[in-house]
C-alpha cells in the first residue's frame, strides 16, 4: 500500500489542524471529511480540495484509515464502528470518556487486528524526547510536571484532569515504565462546577516521586517538566522547546590584581539543543507509517486505557475531597489511595 486514504472525522479546532497536516504528508491522501455540522465539513473540505460527506458510512466505505478529532463523548462509538469496518484508527486524547469504554475498545482492537493510535501528542514533542536522553545520565529524585492555562479557551466538555493533566499522566507512566503504588490528589472547582485545578503526587516502586499540577484558572500558559536529580536540576519547557541543565559546582576564583577579591561560581548551565519539529506533524506521520508498515504505534490503545485508569483514580480522589470540603469546617482530611486500592483500579 503506497498511499493511505485517510478520512477525517470532525471539522472543529483539532479537525482543522489534522486536515492541514494530512494534506502535506507524503504517503497520505486526505480522502474525505465528515462532520455532523454539514456546512463546517464542506468549508474545510473545500479548503483542502477534498470531499465533504454528509453521511459517515459513505466516507468509511472509501478510506483505509480514519482520524477522529471529535468531542470525547463520541470517541467510543466512532472507534468501535471504524474497527468493525476493518479500518485503522487515530483518535485524539482522551481515548474515551471512561476506562471501561477503553477496555472494550482494547479488546475489539485485539480481535480486529487493526491499528489504533491514541493522540497523546506530548510523546512526539522533541523536548520530551531530548529530556529522556538527558535523564539517562542522571539520578532523578523528583520530577515535577506543570500544565497551566487560563479558563478562556479551555475545553470545558471535560474537567481539567481529562483536558490537561492526562497528557502528563501519560508521560509519567512512560517515564516510570510501571503503574504507581500510591496516588495522592487534591483540587478544586472555580468556574465550571467540575475540577478546574488538580495537584497529584505519584509514588512508584522503583522510580522517584512524580508531582503533577494542572490548572485552567491560571493566567499564564505553562507546559513544563522540571527534574531535581542528584547531579543537576533540569528545566524542560515543552511549549518553547527548550531544556536547561543546571550543574552544581563549587569553583572559587581569586582576583590576583585585587587583594581579597573572590568570585564564586555556584552552577553551570548547559542548554540542550532541541530539534525543530511540530509534534502533531510527527504524530500523524507516525500513524501513517504504522498503517503502511503494520508496526505497533508508539501510543497504543493499551496506553490510552492505562492512562485513563490512572486519570479515573485521580478524579475520584479529588471529587471525594471536594465533596468532603462542602460538609466540613476548615480543611478536609487528606485522601489517598495506597497500594491495594491502586491495584484494584489497575487490575
Amino acid at each position: 500500500m503506497e498511499r493511505i486514504k485517510v478520512g477525517l472525522l470532525g471539522a472543529g479546532r483539532m479537525g482543522k489542524n489534522h486536515a492541514r497536516v494530512f494534506s502535506t504528508l507524503r504517503y497520505a491522501d486526505l480522502a474525505g471529511i465528515y462532520d455532523p455540522v454539514v456546512e463546517a465539513g464542506r468549508k474545510l473540505a473545500a479548503q483542502y480540495e477534498t470531499t465533504a460527506y454528509s453521511e459517515l458510512d459513505a466516507m468509511l466505505d472509501r478510506v483505509d484509515a480514519v482520524s477522529i478529532a471529535t468531542p470525547t463523548p463520541t470517541h467510543f462509538p466512532l472507534v468501535a464502528a471504524c474497527l468493525e469496518r476493518g479500518l485503522d484508527v487515530f483518535v485524539e486524547k482522551p481515548f474515551t470518556e471512561t476506562w471501561m469504554q477503553a477496555e472494550e475498545l482494547v479488546a475489539l482492537t485485539q480481535r480486529s487486528g487493526r491499528i489504533v493510535q491514541v493522540g497523546h501528542i506530548e510523546r512526539f514533542n522533541p523536548t520530551y524526547g531530548e529530556l529522556k536522553l538527558v535523564l539517562e545520565n542522571l539520578s532523578p529524585l523528583v520530577v515535577n510536571f506543570r500544565r497551566l492555562s487560563s479558563y478562556v479557551g479551555s475545553n470545558t466538555d471535560v474537567d481539567v484532569v481529562l483536558d490537561l493533566m492526562i497528557h502528563d499522566l501519560d508521560l509519567a507512566l512512560d517515564l516510570a515504565g510501571a503503574d504507581p503504588i500510591r496516588v495522592e490528589a487534591d483540587g478544586f472547582t472555580a468556574f465550571s462546577g467540575a475540577i478546574d485545578y488538580a495537584a497529584v503526587n505519584l509514588k512508584f516502586a522503583r522510580w522517584p516521586m512524580l508531582t503533577l499540577t494542572a490548572s485552567r484558572v491560571t493566567e499564564q500558559k505553562v507546559r513544563s517538566i522540571d527534574v531535581t536529580a542528584l547531579e543537576a536540576y533540569v528545566e524542560g519547557d515543552l511549549l518553547n522547546k527548550s531544556i536547561q541543565v543546571h550543574y552544581r559546582t563549587v569553583g572559587e576564583y581569586v582576583n590576583q590584581n585585587r587583594a581579597g577579591a573572590k568570585y564564586r561560581q555556584e552552577s553551570v548551565v548547559q542548554r540542550i539543543h532541541v530539534p525543530i519539529a511540530e509534534p502533531l506533524q510527527a504524530e500523524l506521520e507516525h500513524f501513517v507509517e504504522c498503517v503502511r508498515t503494520r508496526k505497533t504505534p508508539l501510543v497504543t490503545a493499551e496506553h490510552g486505557l492505562r492512562t485513563l485508569r490512572l486519570a479515573d483514580t485521580v478524579r475520584k480522589l479529588i471529587n471525594a475531597r471536594m465533596l468532603d470540603a462542602r460538609f466540613a469546617d476548615g480543611c478536609a482530611p487528606a485522601v489517598a489511595v495506597t497500594a491495594p486500592g491502586v491495584e484494584a483500579v489497575f487490575a
